[in-house]
């Protein structure tokens, strides 16, 4: 049985559902911890990787995944600066949901897509 917030629960905070789902669950972030995965990187290794996401984006979801928990930035004193990001141990055990999540969406995505479709129609 899935875990359900009662109905009076109006702070994101007590509802752990809502609070982490608000968090992980936008636009950047689950692509950011997918980029993570294999290797730490630096900003603009990110950047190239996950594509279409502005530096200002890029720069807010990192904040606040290290703010979570999920990332930590590495700031080397060098000239230029080279900051790196990692996943720390809460990002490395949201990996396998995270993997489990992506094979649910790939192996349903066209079906997705076809509902989508029929529902426009």
């Amino acid at each position: 049985m899935l875990h359900r917030c009662r109905p009076d629960d109006t702070s994101d905070t007590s509802c752990p559902i809502r609070d982490v789902l608000d968090r992980i669950g936008d636009q950047w972030s689950l692509l950011v911890l997918a980029a993570l995965e294999p290797e730490v990187k630096r900003f603009s290794q990110l950047e190239r990787e996950i594509g279409d996401i502005s530096k200002q984006m890029l720069s807010k979801t990192l904040r606040r995944l290290e703010q979570d928990g999920f990332v930590a930035r590495e700031v080397h004193a060098e000239v230029p600066p080279r900051v790196e990001y990692r996943l720390t141990a809460l990002g490395c055990s949201f990996l396998a949901p995270l993997r489990e999540l992506i094979r649910w969406a790939e192996a349903n995505h066209a079906a997705i897509l076809a509902a989508r479709r029929q529902g426009a129609a």
